[in-house]
C-alpha cells in the first residue's frame, strides 16, 4: 500500500511530540501506520493542532486491521482515540459498533462555503469515517529506456509490440483485472459490473493472457522501483508513492502513467468509548480541513480527499517539485480512474484468488 515503515516504536518519540514517559488524561492518542506517512500527518495535522489548542498528542503506530480496535472496545479498556484505517476496515468497524458515527454536516466547509459533503471526493465519506488521502496503483516506466513515443494509456502497458519488454505486475488479481478490462476498452464506471459476471472475468483473463509471458511478478511495494532501476522490466504497476519517492528522492528517471489508475483511500475513525472523544472530533475536523489536507501533500504524494485542497497544494519538501500534478486526485489524473470497490473484493476475493493462482500455474 503506502510508502510507510510499520515500525514498532512510538511515533511520538521519533518526532518529539511530547516529553515525559506517560501520557496525561489530556493527551489525544492518534494511531497511524508509521514512517513517512505518519511524518506527513505529524507535520500537517498534529503540530499545528497542538499549537492551536495547547493539547498534546500521543502518536502510536499499528499494522492496520481492526483486531486491536475490537479488543479495546470489547474489553471496555479503550486507550486509542482516533485511528487511520483503510476503507474496508472503516466499514467493518462501523458495522460492528466499534467506532462512532460521524455526521458530515459537522465537518468544516470549504473556504468558499461549499459544504463538506459536496467538497469531499465522492466515495470518501462513510457513516463512521472521514477520508484524508487518496493513494493509487498506477504503472510506471523508465523514461531513459524508451525512445520516441512514450506510453500514455493503460492500453500501452498491454501493447508489447509497440513497447517491447518485460512488464512488472503485482502477484494478485486485485487491480490487474481492472487494468485488463480498462485496456480492453471497458469504461472505468463499468468495471465492477463487468467483473461481476463470469463473462467479464473471462474477458479480463483473456487480456492478461496477451502479456502473461512477459510479466515479472512482484509482491512487496518496494519491488517495482527496484525492478525498473535494475532494468528487469520496461514498465511496472506500482503504488504511486513508491514511484514518486524514487523519482523525487533518488532522481530516478521514472514516469507515472495515470490513465487507468485504481485508487483507494485512508480514513479517520474515532473509537467507541474513546477517552478523549471530543478532542478526537476536534482533531478530526482540523485535520480534514481544506488547508490541512493540502499541507500534507508537501510531505507525501497522496492526494487530498477534498476538492478544494487541490489548488492549494504547493511544493514538495525539497522546495522545487510541484506536488499538484503528482496527486492521484489532480483533475488530469482522474480522467480515467477507477475507485477500488472494496465490497466487490470482499465478495469475490477468494474465488478470484483461486482463479488467478490457477491461471498463473496454467
Amino acid at each position: 500500500m503506502k510508502t510507510v515503515l510499520k515500525s514498532t516504536v512510538m511515533a511520538a518519540a521519533a518526532f518529539g511530540l511530547f516529553a515525559g514517559a506517560s501520557a496525561s488524561a489530556d493527551d489525544l492518542t492518534v494511531v497511524s501506520w508509521g514512517g513517512a506517512y505518519t511524518k506527513s500527518q505529524v507535520e500537517a495535522y498534529q503540530k499545528p493542532w497542538m499549537a492551536k489548542t495547547g493539547h498534546n498528542i500521543r502518536s502510536e503506530d499499528y499494522n492496520g486491521g481492526i483486531a486491536e480496535i475490537k479488543a479495546q472496545v470489547e474489553a471496555g479498556n479503550v486507550t486509542w482515540d482516533i485511528v487511520d484505517v483503510e476503507l474496508s476496515d472503516a466499514v467493518r468497524a462501523c458495522d460492528e459498533g466499534l467506532v462512532i458515527p460521524i455526521d458530515p454536516a459537522e465537518l468544516p466547509a470549504a473556504p468558499d462555503g461549499t459544504p463538506a459533503v459536496d467538497d469531499f471526493i465522492p466515495g470518501t465519506l462513510s457513516e463512521c469515517a472521514v477520508a484524508t488521502i487518496v493513494w493509487s496503483t498506477i504503472y510506471s516506466y523508465d523514461a531513459s529506456k524508451i525512445e520516441g513515443d512514450k506510453p500514455t494509456t493503460i492500453g500501452d502497458f498491454f501493447d508489447t509490440e509497440k513497447f517491447p519488454g518485460k512488464r512488472g505486475m503485482r502477484k494478485s488479481p486485485k487491480a490487474n483485472l481492472e487494468f485488463a478490462l480498462l485496456a480492453d476498452g471497458v469504461p472505468a464506471g463499468d468495471i465492477y459490473e463487468i467483473l461481476a459476471s463470469p463473462e467479464g472475468v473471462e474477458r479480463a483473463f483473456k487480456k492478461l493472457d496477451t502479456i502473461k509471458d512477459s510479466v515479472v511478478w512482484w509482491e512487496a511495494g518496494a519491488q517495482p522501483p527496484q525492478l525498473l532501476a535494475d532494468g528487469e522490466v520496461l514498465m511496472t504497476t506500482a503504488y504511486n508513492g513508491r514511484i514518486f519517492n524514487a523519482a523525487a528522492g533518488e532522481d530516478k528517471p521514472f514516469e507515472i502513467v495515470w490513465d487507468g489508475q485504481v485508487w483507494d483511500i485512508d480514513l479517520w475513525v474515532i473509537l467507541e468509548g474513546a477517552p478523549n472523544k471530543d478532542l478526537a472530533m476536534d482533531f478530526l475536523k482540523f485535520s480534514t480541513s481544506t488547508q490541512a489536507l493540502a499541507d500534507q501533500a508537501k510531505w507525501i504524494s497522496y492526494g487530498p480527499a477534498r476538492k478544494s485542497s487541490a489548488p492549494l497544494v504547493g511544493l514538495y519538501q525539497d522546495g522545487k517539485t510541484e506536488m499538484g500534478p503528482q496527486m492521484p486526485t489532480a483533475p488530469a489524473n482522474m480522467k480515467n480512474a477507477v475507485q477500488n470497490n472494496f465490497e466487490f473484493w470482499a465478495d469475490h476475493q477468494d474465488e478470484l484468488n483461486e482463479r488467478f493462482n490457477a491461471w498463473l500455474a496454467g
